[in-house]
């Protein structure tokens, strides 16, 4: 299954890791757009002077570890595609180009299923899409979060528990599913 990540599900760091993560696992195709990684680069300013210059380097490692995940849509293939945000065409374009399945993404107003249906794709929200991937092979989402806890624990050097983390990361079903299996986290 190939679906498009939308800026929004990119730059969070524990959502992007959650997701990246099912993804080298074997769980879906990710696919983006030079664009979309651009807005998360610029987005990443919001944290300090350094976040750009760490997102454009996260962007390059996630180059090498995906090589074809960046969509090139042709121009004219935007214009004849509509949304009610003019500004998330190329998200949609990025996914038809990609031959994508689907689009995860945090923003469903701008994203009505049925536009994507006439297209052949499915929105998907992250927590959701996780969730059933955790029902579908929950050792598989578990070492992917127990990763992304580490990684948390030791960048911040807070005590973080899965289900704080999680639902700070806007992923609270996910955090309480994976909470139920391993309670001390």
């Amino acid at each position: 299954m190939k679906l498009l990540l939308d800026a929004c599900v990119i730059y969070p760091t524990v959502m992007r890791e959650m997701l990246l993560g099912v993804a080298r696992a074997g769980g879906f195709t990710p696919l983006w757009s030079a664009r979309i990684l651009e807005e998360w680069a610029r987005a990443a300013r919001k944290i300090g002077p350094d976040g750009e210059a760490q997102a454009r380097a996260e962007i390059t490692m996630l180059g090498v570890a995906f090589p074809k995940a960046v969509i090139a849509p042709h121009p004219g293939l935007e214009a004849r595609l509509w949304l009610p945000d003019a500004n998330d065409i190329h998200v949609l374009a990025a996914a038809v180009a990609g031959n994508a399945d689907g689009i995860i993404t945090m923003n469903a107003k701008d994203f009505p299923r049925g536009i994507l249906a006439e297209e052949g794709l499915s929105r998907n929200d992250p927590d959701v899409f996780l969730l059933g991937h955790w029902q579908a092979d929950p050792a598989r989402v578990a070492d992917v979060g127990q990763a992304v806890l580490a990684q948390a624990r030791r960048l911040s050097g807070a005590d973080w528990t899965m289900r704080a983390l999680m639902k700070k990361a806007r992923l609270p079903r996910l955090g309480k599913a994976l909470s139920e299996v391993d309670p001390v986290d």
